[in-house]
């Protein structure tokens, strides 16, 4: 099986709609995941397969389930190669998406990948987060990078807009790590990874007295 054909299998057996062009953006970010990877340590996973079903469908996955309408904004905190921020902006062109980075090295490649595919509603912000302080807030703040969901909660909060949702991609997650979240209402999303034999959830957390 080629890349091509397990992005076009997996895309269309996780139901997603994409805009046309999405394919090939996608693959060509996969692409210069792997020129960028002989440089730099950006991910562990390097086997263009994997590249497929552990970075684009597993990011991808997470689609259905993103509180998000046209237009809204995402900012993807930890960034790291793009993920899942660069995926998301290629599939939703409406959406504004920041990707969130420290480290400079990963930051410079995200700046060059906004730019070579061509990703006008993408846009980098280097820094750490929790100083960090936007002109306005995000409909969703999304990462797959912290170690828990309390110090997700913590340093990030305060980059939710009013009515936004805090959203963590996670693998095995631990019962304790909810217990952790008394401030929040969260649920939690068991995702379906084609070509991924491993465990995913999606955790969508709003302040609780925004839900009540």
């Amino acid at each position: 099986m080629t890349p091509r054909t397990a992005l076009e299998h997996g895309v269309a057996e996780l139901g997603v709609e994409l805009p046309a062009q999405a394919p090939e953006q996608l693959l060509a970010y996969a692409a210069l995941l792997g020129k960028w990877n002989k440089t730099y340590s950006l991910t562990a996973v390097r086997e263009p397969l994997a590249v497929v079903s552990h970075h684009l469908l597993d990011s991808l996955a997470a689609l259905p389930h993103l509180p998000m309408s046209q237009d809204d904004a995402l900012a993807d905190i930890g960034s790291g190669a793009g993920l899942p921020g660069i995926p998301l902006a290629i599939a939703r062109p409406g959406w504004q998406v920041c990707l969130a980075e420290a480290n400079q090295k990963k930051a410079a490649f995200l700046r060059q990948a906004t730019i070579e595919l061509k990703l006008r509603n993408a846009r980098v912000h280097e820094g750490r987060v929790e100083g960090w302080k936007p002109s306005s807030g995000f409909s969703v703040v999304i990462s797959r990078a912290f170690a828990s969901l309390a110090q997700f909660a913590h340093a990030c909060a305060h980059l939710v807009a009013k009515g936004g949702s805090l959203v963590a991609m996670k693998g095995i997650l631990r019962a304790d790590e909810l217990a952790e979240m008394r401030a929040w209402d969260c649920a939690v999303v068991e995702l379906h990874v084609p070509l991924l034999k491993a465990v995913r959830h999606l955790v969508v957390c709003r302040p609780a007295t925004a839900s009540r």
